[in-house]
């Protein structure tokens, strides 16, 4: 997992969101987000989970997607 990759994408979903309106509505404390946005710490599955319900966004999109696995050329989407 790249850290600071996930780091981003948390800062990006929070966008103008407080800390504090984020962090007590996944219900971890302000500098474990904090942590989380530097990239400094990754979060427990059961964090994780709960950041992805709040965004709205599946643990796979914010923390393993990172186009590390795209195929070239050929696009399957219809």
């Amino acid at each position: 997992m790249d850290r600071v990759l996930i780091g981003k994408k948390l800062l990006n979903l929070r966008a103008e969101k407080s800390r504090e309106l984020v962090a007590n509505k996944v219900g971890i404390s302000i500098s474990a987000l904090q942590m989380y946005e530097n990239g400094q710490r990754i979060p427990r599955d059961e964090i994780k989970i709960k950041l992805a319900n709040y965004y709205k966004k599946s643990v796979q999109e914010i923390f393993f997607n990172h186009n590390t696995h795209k195929t070239c050329g050929n696009s399957n989407t219809a």
